[in-house]
């Protein structure tokens, strides 16, 4: 009998989306320590890879920071994962070398993640369309970029118009030269993701509320706390609760879209 795997962190309001859209892909995954072969472009200090090596996976984290990457080994090994995380410096245009010997010999990989990795290049369709390489045929990608119509409504609720207007109108949905973010609608979103050979399987809005929605205040004579578990968890399951459901996905911070490579040709 194998030790069940702890659970996805699906609790965090703020990712709550991503972890959820993923959990029938984590499924397919054999016994404990017979996981997945990961890769996460540009997945920094191991905000996804540490969870997921904890439950069996393994993970190569490519990112072009050194810093980025002590910092993911040093997470790993306090989490005890440190066997089942790699570290590799590179970017996204070379991610399948970068990816190192391992995941070629596995074939590719099983799952890629790239978050919030195409906001910050200048040619995004073959920037993903170089990554998607990393994948083995049927191999899932979990993609997930700024969204321009969420960024419209959060700067206009904050009273900054003229930022909102500019990431409307901005080709790149950018607000200003001091901000050098990319942003996608949907339907860009989706189109990225074909063109570089993917079919899209599903597209969730991440971050719908959580960046709007302010915690209940301290009770008199408290000071600053971490917002109440229950507070949080209500939120993580309103999140996911709108996460696929347009209008409301269409307006979230970030647009995640889960997508598979095409199989192989018999």
């Amino acid at each position: 009998m194998t030790a069940a795997r702890p659970p996805v962190p699906s609790s965090d309001p703020r990712h709550a989306a991503v972890w959820r859209a993923l959990a029938d892909v984590l499924a397919v995954s054999g016994p404990v320590g017979e996981g997945l072969t990961v890769v996460d472009a540009g997945g920094g200090s191991g905000g996804f890879a540490v969870p997921l090596a904890q439950r069996g996976h393994r993970v190569t984290v490519v990112d072009p920071s050194q810093d980025a990457l002590a910092a993911l080994a040093r997470r790993a090994t306090d989490a005890g994962v440190a066997d089942r995380v790699t570290g590799r410096q590179g970017d996204l245009a070379e991610l399948a070398s970068a990816a190192g010997p391992a995941v070629a010999a596995a074939g590719g990989a099983d799952l890629l993640l790239c978050h919030a990795v195409l906001d910050q290049v200048e040619a995004p369709e073959q920037a993903l369309a170089a990554a998607v390489r990393v994948l083995r045929p049927g191999g899932w990608l979990s993609l997930l970029v700024a969204g321009r119509p969420g960024a419209v409504l959060a700067r206009a609720l904050a009273g900054r118009f003229g930022e909102a207007a500019r990431i409307l109108t901005d080709p790149m949905g950018e607000p200003g030269p001091g901000e050098p973010t990319r942003r996608f609608d949907t339907a860009e979103a989706m189109s990225l993701v074909r063109a570089a050979g993917a079919e899209v399987v599903a597209v969730h809005g991440v971050r719908v509320f959580a960046d709007l929605a302010a915690p209940p205040p301290p009770a008199r004579g408290e000071g600053e706390r971490e917002p109440p578990a229950a507070w949080a968890d209500q939120l993580a399951d309103l999140e996911a609760a709108v996460s696929a459901r347009s209008p409301y996905r269409d307006l979230a911070a970030q647009l995640h879209v889960l997508a598979r490579r095409a199989p192989a040709a018999p």
